[in-house]
């Protein structure tokens, strides 16, 4: 490990001498990739760093140790050093964990109301509002690409993109059925409901991470449905493409342009076509272990919200939360934090093994 930690700390130090050249000024996309690079090693080095301070400061103590008069200041320094460089090792072997490449992408987020009908579409439209109040706290745009609504306020689907840095690795563990129990405006008699919506997460991935045949695409324009005034009814600005292999079907009406509709239409596309490469990879992979933070599948059951007990429980890790209100409005940090937590501690238990 420490022989591959000393690489990156020559790989970074090379980095930033080859950012002082003149020659990189000149060259702004040759200067971003650069910083990029080196962004990304930067905790990895400066964890290391910290591991080799604590290595030295303890061998100084251990000198010191043989001095009568320096004796017990030199045992409070070392172990002071010892509990450093233990901090730094567990923190290097969380920093050298494979990462995910996706990680950095925006998000497509895909909700759609399941079993209980009205109750489920309003559900869908409470969880698609947490959603986009989380990314308004991290400072990240919201955009919907589609939507579908019921009369009374409800979604009965919608996609929509996040778009911001690290979206995808705050939000990949979503994915799956979210379960909703209360009481629904519309029942007379008081009785709970149980109702579920399925939510899907995808990295945003863009046209030349797939090669698609042009051929086996089928675009059709529409008039878009919905908000808009009398713009709506006089272009056609949605666009529906067809993946006729697959039959993956995507549509995009929220904007007015039919161009920039069909450009957020096929990163939809490229995006959908590549999890579901993805996930017939892994499942040919039957041997590899599975993160107990789950697989990431629609029809798994995550997390309950149970609105009478004012509690969350995400059922992966045993966690609940008795913050329901403030979860609705947005802040589910503990929640996701808690799954990345997890997750890390999983692949660090299979590391050592």
């Amino acid at each position: 490990m420490f022989e591959r930690l000393k690489q990156i700390e020559e790989k970074y130090i090379e980095l930033d001498e080859k950012s002082k050249q003149p020659e990189i000024y000149r060259d702004p996309g040759a200067y971003a990739k650069l910083a990029r690079e080196q962004k990304e090693l930067a905790p990895v080095v400066n964890a290391y760093r910290e591991y080799v301070r604590c290595i030295r400061d303890m061998d100084e103590a251990r000198e010191l140790l043989s001095d009568p008069e320096m004796k017990e200041m030199a045992r409070e320094e070392l172990d002071r050093a010892e509990m450093d460089m233990r901090s730094a090792e567990e923190k290097l072997k969380v920093l050298l964990l494979p990462s995910d490449p996706n990680d950095a992408r925006n998000v497509i987020v895909e909700i759609r109301g399941g079993a209980g009908g009205e109750e489920a579409a309003l559900f869908a439209a409470a969880l698609y509002r947490m959603y986009s109040m989380y990314a308004d706290s991290k400072r990240w745009k919201t955009v919907i690409a589609n939507i579908s609504e019921t009369g009374i306020g409800g979604i009965k689907e919608i996609c929509f993109i996040i778009e911001g840095e690290g979206a995808y690795s705050k939000l990949k563990f979503e994915s799956g059925v979210h379960r909703v129990q209360r009481v629904p405006e519309t029942e007379a008699g008081g009785r709970i409901h149980t109702s579920t919506v399925t939510v899907a997460v995808l990295p945003e991935q863009d046209e030349i991470d797939m090669e698609i045949n042009p051929a086996d695409l089928q675009i059709d324009t529409y008039r878009a449905s919905g908000a808009g005034g009398q713009h709506v009814n006089k272009t056609e600005s949605a666009i529906r493409i067809t993946h006729i292999p697959t039959g993956t079907v995507v549509e995009c009406q929220d904007e007015r342009s039919q161009h920039k509709n069909r450009e957020r239409a096929m990163k939809i596309l490229t995006s959908r076509l590549c999890e579901e490469e993805r996930i017939k990879k892994e499942a040919a992979l039957s041997a590899e272990r599975k993160s107990q933070v789950g697989t990431g599948d629609r029809s798994e059951r995550i997390r309950t919200y149970n609105f009478q007990q004012g509690r969350v429980t995400d059922h992966r890790i045993g966690l609940t939360l008795y913050k329901i209100e403030q979860i609705m409005n947005g802040e589910t940090d503990e929640l996701i934090d808690s799954l990345i937590m997890a997750d890390r501690a999983e692949k660090l238990k299979n590391q050592a093994e």
